[in-house]
């Protein structure tokens, strides 16, 4: 399930478990009473995908202060990467479901 970080949901959940104005830029990974962010929480996340992606979980023997500057880089520069969109996707009913707002 997924929230904005903005949203009242996200905020009730994060201050729940002390984690309170989070970086909007940023992913958090809440899962079995866990928090999770940045880095940890994508290879959390991959871990959890299908196909070849899964590869990537193996960077969590990586130390999290190497980890982490590497997330914050390739967020920051995502666009340069991968491209944007010109619009954004139209969520499908089931995906719609998926949000908790």
């Amino acid at each position: 399930m997924f929230a904005s970080l903005q949203s009242d949901t996200a905020g009730t959940l994060l201050s729940q478990h002390n984690y309170e104005h989070p970086p909007l830029q940023s992913v958090i990974l809440l899962m079995n009473g866990n928090l999770y962010t940045e880095s940890t929480a994508i290879l959390h996340i991959v871990r959890r995908l299908r196909g070849p992606i899964q590869l990537m979980a193996c960077f969590r023997v990586v130390p999290v202060f190497i980890r982490n500057p590497l997330y914050r880089f390739i967020a920051r520069n995502r666009y340069k990467c991968f491209g944007k969109q010109t619009s954004c996707m139209l969520p499908t009913p089931e995906t719609k479901m998926r949000f908790l707002d």
